[in-house]
């Protein structure tokens, strides 16, 4: 089902030669950029028989999260009927040691885990890099990110268990594949890669790579051209290249003329200019003192194809992509790793120059992003800038939910790029129908979880001593129901309207969350719902909903939100790992617990502790039977997590 290699994958043919390669593109995070060489080359054997004959992988793929390495293992899976048996594993380890000792490799040439994952395994198997010939790193910029010292640490075992005599008979590789460049890859490529192709397809990551000095200079508006100016006083000793790039043909009218007026040799090209022309004026050979200026759309980039300037000026405030566009035209002048190894890093034949304004806004956070990875140096008035505009993307983000993740370990990892909110809108965070009993029992409730999100995140209910309305409220719905005349199926389904619905031989209370467009040639459509007394949702048909009467809705929902504290995923992880999620999931559903709530916003509340209890009828006592979070951190996929209820304060 493959269509051939398209513009990112044009690294395929160095991987499959066995050669060591860095490639950065927008498209770095799919396996597809080197899943495919690296089977092809693993089905000739004959290149691994110089190799010692013990037990260990041929192939390591190293990837930033458990999440990642099992997307990559099913891709591994999908092509191995088409391979030779190369008996691929996962290998996904907490922090308990004889989990770590019972791992058995024998046979296995492709492994696929994490760096944390697979030191815990080194310790207990000093031979893993003796036949390792291909290292991948997958996600590099978020590996070297989250786990720096632990690539690194790796990396240096491979390069030991290089023997050099087997160096020419068998093949060693290094593949990095991302989509971002990160300060650490530089060191990667000097100490540990051979010659390597060095693939990148997007432009500003290019730039970082070959060390473009960064400039931000802040003017307003009205300054520009007199700062321009200031920057194109040259010195002689270089000939300068430069372009200075405009919003519009006004503005480059304009430019051209201030900087003609200052005797500066300038050239101007605007969608109706005669390009011939102006690249012939380009490319002449010029005295050494003589710099030359072009000022420019965007539009006119692709067709001018410049790629020997030594200067770009963003007269106007550039978007991320354009920004990567206009760089471009200085690559000719981008210093290479590989040949100028000895080159320090303030070393820089190219330099970018953005002007930033009161009027740029717009694009100036995704700016300071790139310019923060860069590791430019970036004036307060960018900073002060974003302040506002991060301030404003956060009220754009009001009506949005509030950050799952903030909710369950105190903060947001990926806020950057977080699609929901982090602060707190008490319109939606602590809606009408709330049940009382969130508000009005602080400290110690009894709860039952009743449907398990993930390992410290499960909906149910809070159940009341010695009688609870809602075990009082089901009683009645189920014996309302039993009677075929009482169910009334509903004609016209609302959006959010409460219904009745039969699932299995139980009736259940539901609200109606959304309505599929598609109807089906019968009148039937698909509805999603939600079990407002459980908290899960499911899709149902709309002939299955039953008219549920004014009676049965007076209860508010009672499904609440329990997030048990204190603890989070090992390894900088933020999701957990659907093994601790299954044991709780197996532990606690549909169980009574004892649990403390310390916090409550709306319909969640924050429990610490939630202990599972077990009642001796005999002697009429019930007893602790084992404390949730503890249960958690007995896997080893969990860890301590102190600063969740002083960040949830905090919020």
């Amino acid at each position: 089902k493959c269509l051939g290699p398209n513009f990112a994958e044009s690294c395929w043919l160095p991987v499959a030669q066995g050669c060591d390669i860095l490639s950065i593109s927008y498209q770095g995070n799919d396996p597809s950029l080197y899943v495919l060489p690296v089977l092809t080359f693993l089905q000739s054997g004959s290149c691994y028989k110089a190799l010692p004959n013990k037990n260990g992988p041929l192939a390591l793929i190293l990837c930033p999260g458990w999440k990642k390495a099992q997307l990559v293992f099913e891709v591994l899976q999908t092509y191995r009927k088409y391979s030779r048996p190369l008996h691929p594993m996962l290998i996904i380890l907490g922090q308990k040691k004889e989990e770590a000792r019972s791992v058995k490799i024998q046979g296995c040439e492709v492994i696929v885990t994490t760096p944390y994952s697979l030191l815990r395994l080194f310790e207990h198997n000093s031979l893993l890099f003796h036949r390792l010939c291909h290292l991948v790193l997958d996600e590099i910029e978020v590996l070297f990110s989250d786990a720096a010292e632990q690539v690194f640490t790796i990396l240096d075992c491979y390069k030991k268990a290089i023997i050099p005599e087997k160096l020419e008979c068998s093949p060693h590789q290094i593949i990095a594949v991302g989509t971002r460049w990160n300060k650490h890859i530089a060191q990667l490529i000097k100490e540990f890669m051979k010659d390597p192709y060095v693939v990148i397809t997007a432009m500003e990551e290019a730039s970082i790579y070959g060390n473009v000095q960064q400039i931000v200079q802040p003017c307003t508006n009205s300054e520009r051209t007199a700062v321009l100016l200031k920057i194109l006083d040259f010195t002689h000793n270089n000939l300068q290249k430069v372009l200075v790039f405009t919003n519009s043909e006004n503005e480059t009218e304009m430019v051209h003329k201030a900087l003609k007026s200052k005797s500066i040799f300038c050239l101007k090209i605007h969608r109706e200019s005669d390009f011939k022309y102006i690249l012939e004026q380009w490319t002449r050979k010029y005295s050494w003192s003589t710099p030359v200026v072009l000022v420019l759309t965007d539009d006119c980039m692709q067709s001018l194809g410049i790629t020997d300037a030594t200067c770009v000026v963003h007269f106007s405030f550039p978007s991320p992509r354009i920004f990567g566009q206009r760089l471009h035209s200085m690559s000719d002048n981008f210093c290479n790793l590989i040949k100028n190894s000895s080159v320090g890093q303030d070393y820089t034949k190219a330099r970018s120059v953005i002007l930033l304004t009161e009027t740029s806004a717009c694009h100036a956070l995704e700016i300071l992003r790139y310019l923060q990875h860069t590791e430019a140096e970036i004036p307060p008035e960018l900073h002060d800038l974003t302040a506002k505009v991060l301030e404003a993307e956060e009220d754009r983000k009001f009506s949005r939910p509030l950050c799952a993740c903030l909710k369950t370990f105190g903060f947001c990892k990926n806020r950057a790029v977080c699609p929901d909110r982090h602060q707190i809108n008490l319109q939606m965070d602590v809606p009408q129908n709330t049940p009382d009993k969130i508000i009005q029992t602080p400290g110690f409730v009894t709860i039952l979880p009743l449907h398990v999100v993930n390992a410290t995140n499960y909906f149910g209910r809070i159940v009341d001593k010695p009688k609870d309305e809602y075990t009082t409220l089901a009683e009645e719905v189920n014996e309302y129901f039993k009677k075929p005349s009482n169910r009334i199926f509903v004609k016209k389904v609302e959006k959010l309207a409460f219904y009745g619905l039969c699932e299995k031989t139980l009736f259940h209370r539901i609200q109606v969350v959304e309505i599929s467009p598609e109807v089906e040639e019968n009148g039937f459509f698909n509805v999603e719902v939600k079990y407002i007394d459980e908290g899960r949702t499911s899709q149902v048909q709309n002939y299955q909903l039953l008219h549920l009467p004014a009676k049965f809705q007076r209860l508010p929902p009672q499904a609440v939100e329990f997030v048990v504290c204190r603890v989070k995923p090992i390894d900088n992880e933020v999701e957990w790992n659907p093994k601790v999620t299954d044991y709780i999931n197996y532990k606690i559903r549909g169980k009574t617990h004892e649990a403390k709530i310390v916090h409550t916003l709306g319909n969640t509340a924050w429990v610490d502790p939630m202990v599972g209890i077990e009642l001796i009828s005999e002697l009429k006592v019930s007893v602790n039977e084992y404390n949730v979070r503890s249960e958690i951190l007995s896997t080893g996929l969990g860890t301590d997590n102190p600063e969740h209820i002083t960040q949830l304060e905090k919020l």
